[in-house]
């Protein structure tokens, strides 16, 4: 079963939910944020984060401390936080980079976040005591390009970036002020800050871009999506051997492990995917809505065809998909469950649509669908 939330036609790009999945927090490819409350089966605004200059990137909800962070195309980061008043108060983040800001995420403890951008690095923000702001130390080395992704791994020290120069790399984002010394891990045991402990290439002959990585719920396997239609998964446990699966579908923008060994992703076809990951191979598994059958129009009055002008920005010329999504899926995030347990998330998308995907009810009603 899916729920679908319209926001009107203006694309979605980011989104991200309160800890008590009552909110919504979701930047409509403009430099505001708005802040949706729900009411009954509709939602309503309640408040506006405003101070960017340029389009925002990014949005991280804190479920742990409420916080929100967002990023964007103005080199800068906003951390914000509610006031006894009910009011949106932002602090301005130190981030000190010369490129856009391009994806942001809190750690786990929510004691950090990582901001990825453009000027070929990512920015560890942390709250300094004595400044009472926040500060962050930057990880450069061996980058090469723009950062279109990140993820934490589980013991809130190492983090992933996959990047515009065909990489997917792991890191060390220990800050000593803020946590204590970490455990070694299958991904390696020393871990300064900034410290590369492991690179991994999309393909040998480049394999394009990567647009989304994620860990997996225990942290000893990384996937990751890359724009030559491939899935692709790393296993630390197993002597780093890298698994990839090249598909005949349109490229993944959007990942996440739903199951421990399942994972989901959605892009350019509009609508989510699974893929199970064995112990030596990635398969995929298949589509979480089924095609629509279309159904004929018929005669259209005059009427009815203004009002697809009016009310949805469409005319009887233009093509109508077979699914939920009429435009690239945006963004995937966990809305009940957690990683490697998930009961259902969401998807955001350039038709101004966010859709809530129940994994129950889909698996039961869906013969193909292996949760």
């Amino acid at each position: 079963m899916t729920t679908v939330h319209n926001f009107g036609v203006t694309p979605i790009s980011c989104h991200s939910w309160s800890g008590d999945r009552k909110s919504l927090a979701l930047s409509q490819n403009s430099k505001d944020v708005g802040l949706f409350t729900s009411s009954g089966s509709d939602w309503k605004q309640t408040g506006l984060l405003d101070q960017h200059d340029l389009r925002v990137t990014s949005i991280d909800w804190g479920a742990k401390t409420n916080r929100i962070v967002t990023c964007s195309m103005d080199r800068n980061a906003y951390v914000w936080v509610l006031d006894e008043n009910g009011d949106w108060k932002k602090t301005l983040v130190l981030l000190r980079i010369n490129r856009a800001a391009t994806c942001v995420r809190w750690s786990p403890d929510e004691n950090k976040f990582a901001v990825g951008s453009g000027a070929k690095i990512i920015s560890i923000c942390y709250h300094e005591k004595e400044f009472d702001g926040w500060v962050s130390k930057h990880i450069k080395k061996p980058i090469q390009s723009t950062i279109t992704s990140i993820d934490w791994h589980p013991d809130n020290i190492l983090i992933a970036a996959g990047s515009t120069d065909f990489k997917v790399r792991v890191y060390s984002a220990y800050v000593k002020d803020v946590e204590a010394r970490p455990s070694p891990t299958e991904w390696g045991s020393k871990m300064p800050m900034g410290n590369l402990m492991k690179e991994f290439t999309n393909s040998s002959s480049g394999g394009g871009w990567v647009h989304a990585v994620s860990f997996s719920p225990d942290g000893s396997k990384l996937a990751w999506a890359g724009h030559d239609s491939s899935i692709s998964v790393a296993d630390a446990a197993n002597d780093m051997v890298v698994m990839k699966l090249k598909t005949n579908l349109l490229p993944m923008s959007s990942l996440t492990w739903i199951r421990p060994n399942i994972i989901a992703a959605a892009g350019h076809n509009c609508v989510p995917y699974t893929f199970i990951v064995e112990s030596d191979s990635i398969t995929l598994g298949s589509a979480m809505e089924e095609d629509k059958k279309k159904e004929s129009s018929g005669n259209t009055s005059a009427r009815s065809k203004f009002q697809n002008m009016d009310k949805l920005g469409q005319n009887e010329l233009e093509s109508k998909l077979n699914y939920t999504h009429q435009k690239q899926i945006s963004e995937i995030r966990i809305v009940e469950g957690e990683k490697g347990n998930v009961d259902t998330f969401s998807t955001c998308s350039l038709d101004g649509k966010i859709v809530v995907w129940n994994l129950k009810t889909l698996a039961g009603k869906m013969k193909d669908l292996k949760i």
